[in-house]
């Protein structure tokens, strides 16, 4: 019997990771995707004839990724180079005002305690268990499983952990619940920024998101090479089980025929059958149409109100000096309401917190010889759909940001290339350029985005937009359930029968079925 046909449409980390575990599987797989390189969003670009990574730069949750490569027959190890950070990142304040998280949790709560005092330090160690509490509770039931409801969520926990369901605190916002464990809004601050992560406001999101922070005290890696060396590793993971990539081939229309995906056309009139097709565009795309009025019902839409942050970034081969940096940097505004009020009105903040990768630094930042590489973020609205950044705001944007690194002492020379929500809503269509799919704004947010299912059957949705949300690991975790749902429904249908992998190695670990 001939092998199941299946196109992925976009080469992010979820579709990467879709079709090396269904190409693992026997399954006939062609990638297409616009772009001149895999990544997606964790691409790298070139500055002055230097690549420099411009999408994520935090690596995390290590054993999703090894269970990946093992289901393919390969190995994470002798795909890429990790090496753990011993500091997970550095904050500032003022020039004075500094302070490290260590993979070490006592040296965390030892730093916390000498920037803030006794009781910051110990209320760091509760907020510590109360976050591991949270993840712990969602990893298996929420992340690691298919798209559920909050009823079906409950039945997952059990009833007889009601406990654990109250812990995750899903009605309260984060920034309110740091409260109970810092009173120094510095701190508050740090912690309030992995709202951030899932592109999302720390005075609107749920509490719930604490969990990444123990994600993060879990393990940051930093790879040789930077994330875009992640993306060519699942790529070349794809290639040994016979997947095929094609770079630079814009998806016009999803087929559909008699109610079912039936492959795709290209731009150039080409068209690719398949017997299934998994989407690693952002949902919202296929709910307005763009690739045909057949798919568009296949998930809802989103309301440009409901889309999580977008970024202006700057990207630079720089030199910097004045302020020790690590590989991960982050300089605090003043005034952190006022900078995601103004967000919220549509506009840049006046004094915005930056994020700076340092990506030439080692965690514990030691400094390159000569020129170094950044990329540098600053919070931005999502509404690249409907607004054009001029030069004179993205001139106002870049100067913004370098009084907000001089705040902190350091000062950057040399010429920065700059990436607008404009840009990256031409990048990645209908999305405004938010980053993050949808806002994790109030506690249904997660429930709201689209799972690995769709209305049209043999579609599929993978990637940081659909469940269970924004991150690296998150977008493999959400490529690795929209195969295993491919291949619970072929299986259902009892025409496929499951090839050996690569090896020998066994898929169970990565490829189990999404459950109810």
């Amino acid at each position: 019997m001939s092998a199941t046909r299946v196109v992925v449409v976009g080469a992010g980390i979820g579709g990467l990771t879709s079709a090396a575990l269904l190409a693992a599987q026997g399954c006939d797989v062609t990638v297409v995707d616009m772009a001149d390189q895999p990544g997606g969003k964790a691409r790298h670009d070139a500055v002055d004839g230097v690549a420099v990574d411009a999408g994520p730069t935090v690596f995390t949750k290590r054993d999703v990724f090894t269970a990946i490569f093992d289901a393919c027959g390969g190995s994470l190890d002798d795909a890429i180079s990790l090496r753990p950070a011993s500091v997970l990142a550095r904050h500032a304040w003022g020039t004075d005002e500094t302070l490290d998280l260590f993979a070490d949790a006592a040296a965390s709560e030892d730093a916390i305690g000498r920037f803030a005092g006794l009781a910051a330090g110990h209320g760091y160690a509760r907020f510590k268990a109360a976050a591991k509490r949270a993840h712990d509770t969602l990893d298996p039931t929420f992340m690691r499983a298919s798209k559920t409801s909050p009823l079906g969520l409950m039945g997952r926990i059990g009833l007889g952990r009601s406990s654990d369901m109250l812990a995750i605190r899903p009605f309260r916002t984060l920034w309110s619940v740091l409260g109970e464990f810092f009173e120094d809004p510095r701190l508050r601050q740090l912690f309030g920024r992995y709202a951030t992560y899932c592109g999302s406001s720390p005075f609107e999101a749920s509490a719930t998101l604490m969990l990444i922070a123990h994600v993060e005290a879990e393990g940051v890696w930093l790879i040789d090479g930077g994330m875009s060396a992640l993306s060519v590793a699942l790529q070349d993971l794809g290639k040994r089980n016979h997947a095929r990539y094609r770079y630079g081939c814009r998806v016009e229309q999803v087929l559909v025929e008699r109610g079912r995906a039936a492959g795709v056309m290209l731009s150039s009139g080409e068209r690719i059958a398949a017997d299934r097709v998994v989407m690693n565009a952002d949902p919202a795309a296929l709910a307005t149409g763009m690739f045909g009025k057949a798919a568009a019902r296949a998930v809802l839409g989103l309301r440009p109100a409901d889309r999580s942050l977008s970024a202006m970034t700057f990207l630079g081969h720089v030199t910097a000096s004045g302020f020790d940096l690590s590989h991960h940097n982050v300089f605090f505004s003043s005034d952190y309401p006022a900078e995601f009020a103004a967000i919220k009105r549509g506009q840049l903040a006046h004094a915005p917190s930056v994020y700076l990768c340092a990506q030439d630094r080692g965690a514990e930042g030691a400094a390159p010889d000569g020129a170094e590489r950044v990329q540098i973020i600053v919070n931005a609205p999502a509404n690249g759909d409907t607004k054009t950044y001029s030069e004179q705001e993205i001139a106002t944007c870049r100067t913004h940001m370098l009084e907000a690194l001089s705040r902190g002492g350091l000062t950057v020379q040399g010429d920065l290339n700059a990436t607008t929500p404009t840009d990256f809503d031409r990048r990645y269509p209908a999305t405004g350029g938010a980053l993050y799919g949808r806002a994790s704004h109030g506690w249904a947010a997660s429930f709201r985005r689209p799972g690995s299912s769709t209305r049209i059957p043999g579609l599929y949705c993978a990637g940081g937009g659909t469940h269970p949300g924004a991150g690296v690991p998150m977008a493999a975790l959400s490529g690795q359930i929209a195969a295993a749902s491919l291949l619970s429904d072929l299986a259902s249908t009892r025409k496929f029968h499951p090839a050996a992998t690569a090896g020998g190695t066994s898929t169970r670990s990565a490829m189990t079925a999404p459950t109810a």
